[in-house]
Order: structure tokens, then sequence, then C-alpha cells
């Protein structure tokens, strides 16, 4: 890659809106869809800003997911620590990627995820009948976010839920821009550790769940049992207990917009697909690597460059989205890349849609006075972590 005294250097710092991707993204999507940018160890890679090339690389087998080629790029060194040592599906090309993913397609058909609705609505009411007993003032982030994935994903899985607070400090460790390399292999290390016992436990005493199915399998290895188990964990609660907690600020910043999901006017299936979009709470970038040389939005990538494809500028993309940085509940939104595209595109999406319609349509229906308990300015975001979010939410009604 030839020098260039114009090189974003990243991870850009988030500097406006919580819910806007950082200036400095926002800045090279003006610049236009591809932008040279430096690594934290001075290694280059490409900056993709554009829907139409970020929707094209994620669609484009010659782009690899494998994070052992050369040029692959590392947002952190704990990033690194991460993907190299824990060879997940996410993180692998065909065939290999094909072979893992297909052993957990069943368990998240769109079928399969409608027919748990009504165990999630159960999960929700209670969940939020336990947070009305307690009282307002209540956080929003630790007394309804957090429980309702986190529940879900532990009965499917078949994870005790008496461990979700182990497990949760040790996914906030491995999600930390800003954690260790030591950290993050600790991290990684006991979840492992967790889920190899749970596992050799399923394969004794199996139950109707996940991991239970995983571990009985004889064409997976014990190493891509607790892989896979390990992913869906973590991913299972993270995203949609963030996106719930940053939804419902969003929401109650438009509160003409609340109403209408409140009141049926506007559905819960679009109001999310345009929170999903508006919000993209991955905002690090997606990354992968050329294997050959190609052209794209007029810039020549050669094999071996590494690329970063930005959902969250990606799904403000005017071309696609008019008005892209202002949220509207009625937007046709669907076109978003809010969890990626192609064959590596979010496997539990229909269970994080399920439960992010029924959780928010439930908030604002039973809670029609839901208010911030404190100033908008006293609220912290997760700015350093992979999965935007907020540190708490603090309300009352």
């Amino acid at each position: 890659m030839p020098p260039n005294d114009k090189v974003l250097v990243l991870p850009a710092p988030a500097d406006r809106c919580p819910f806007d991707p950082p200036s400095a993204y926002q800045q090279a999507a003006a610049d236009g869809p591809v932008t040279r940018t430096e690594l934290w160890d001075g290694s280059l890679c490409w900056l993709v800003t554009g829907h139409e090339e970020v929707r094209s690389i994620l669609g484009d087998q010659r782009f690899s997911a494998e994070p052992h080629r050369p040029g692959f790029p590392f947002l952190t060194p704990g990033r690194r620590q991460l993907v190299v040592d824990n060879p997940v599906f996410l993180r692998m090309d065909d065939p290999g990627h094909a072979r893992l993913r297909r052993m957990l397609t069943t368990d998240f058909l769109v079928k399969r995820i409608e027919e748990q609705r009504p165990a999630i609505q159960r999960v929700v009411d209670d969940t939020l009948d336990r947070m009305l007993a307690e009282g307002a003032p209540a956080d929003l982030v630790t007394e309804f976010a957090f429980p309702i994935p986190s529940l879900v994903i532990c009965q499917l899985l078949g994870v005790p839920y008496a461990d979700h607070e182990y497990f949760q400090q040790l996914s906030r460790t491995l999600l930390d821009t800003t954690a260790t390399e030591d950290a993050v292999f600790g991290a990684q290390q006991q979840l492992r550790t967790f889920l190899t016992e749970l596992a050799d436990h399923k394969r004794r005493v199996p139950e109707d769940d996940i991991l239970s199915r995983l571990a009985a399998r004889e064409d997976l290895t014990p190493a891509e049992t607790v892989s896979s188990a390990l992913l869906l964990l973590v991913a299972g609660h993270e995203t949609t207990a963030n996106m719930t907690s940053l939804s419902t600020l969003a929401l109650l910043r438009a509160p003409e917009q609340a109403a209408r999901l409140r009141s049926g006017e506007t559905s819960a299936y679009t109001a999310v697909e345009e929170l999903l979009r508006y919000l993209s709470i991955v905002q690090i970038g997606v990354p992968r690597t050329a294997t050959q040389d190609l052209t794209l939005g007029g810039t020549r990538i050669r094999a071996g460059e590494g690329v970063l494809c930005m959902l969250s500028t990606a799904n403000r993309d005017a071309a696609v989205f008019p008005g892209g940085d202002e949220l509207d509940l009625d937007r046709d939104a669907r076109r978003h890349l809010a969890f990626g595209f192609g064959v590596h595109q979010c496997l539990g999406q229909p269970l994080a849609r399920a439960e992010l319609q029924i959780a928010l349509r439930t908030l604002f229906v039973r809670l029609p006075g839901l208010r911030l308990a404190v100033d908008e300015a006293e609220l912290t975001f997760r700015t350093a972590m992979v999965i935007h979010g907020l540190d708490s939410l603090p309300v009352v009604w």
C-alpha cells in the first residue's frame, strides 16, 4: 500500500452524539467510500464506509474472514488475542464456516424462533414485574435490558442462569477494546473452562438444549463445541441487551415516535428495523482481508490488504437511507446491515428481532410514563466496547 499523508488512525474516539458514528468515520465517509487507515501497530488497512461497498465486501468470498491471513486488520491487541486464539465459525471461510454454522441453523430458523415468542413474552413480563415491584427509580440496563436476553439464551443454550453475573463480567472483558492481551486471554480461558465442564456434564446428562445437542455430536471436536457455545453465549446477550437500552433512550428522546409504537400505529417490526439501522451497535468495523487484487469504490485493493467494513456509516448512507442521521420509525429500513450480510450474516438475528420487538413494545405499553431519572448529560456510554451501549439508564415511570 503506497504512502499517503492523509491517514485516519483507528480506533477513532466518540466525540459527538452517542448514537452517531464517531465524527472521524463520518468525515471519512464524506471523503469517499474507501479510505486509508492506520491501526494501533502502525499497519495500514482500508476503512470502507459506503453501504454499497460494505455490502459488496461482505457478500464477496474474495474477502476472507480468517484472522490468520497476513494483512488481517486487528483493531487492538486484545482483539487480536481474542480472534486468533478462539477459532469460531464467525472467523472462518467456507467450507469450515459452513460446516459448523450448519449445525446451529435449525435452532435459529425463523419458524423455530416464532414458536418461542410466548416464552420470550413471559420472560419480558416477569422481568418487568420484578422491576415494578422493586419500585422507581430503576436502572433499566441491569434490571430489564440484560436479564431478558441472558435468560433467553441461557434457556436455549442450556447454561444455568445462576451463573449470569460470572459470564457477563467475563464477556465484558472480551468485548473491551482497551483490555490487554493478558486480560482477554484470561477471560477467554475462564469461559472456555466453564463451558467445557458444562459440555462434559451435558454429554453424561443431556437435556433439550443447544449445548446438549452440540456435545452429543461425533463430528464436532470438544474445542469446536466450546467455541460455538462461547460465541452464542456472549453474542446472545450482549448485543440484544445493549440494543434494548440504547433503543429505549432513543425512544425517550423521540416521545412522538414512542407514542406511535405504544399505540400500534407503528409496528414493532418496523420500529426495530429502524432502530437497528440507526444505532448500529457494532461500531468498530467488520474485518476482512482481500485474497485477490480488485477494485472497490474506484480504489484498487491488493491481495493481502485488510479492510474494515463500517456498518455504522453504511447504515447512515444517504444514497440508501435519505435523512439517515435522523430516527424515523416509519422508515423502510430493511436494507440495513446491522446484522452484516452474506454467508456470515448474524445467525441469531431472528431471536434478536423477536426479543427487541417484544421487550420494547411491552416496556412502552406497560410504562407509558417512562422517563429518565437523571439529566441525560449524566449518562455514560460504553464507547470503548466492541458492542456499543450504556453503562446505566436510571428511569422512573
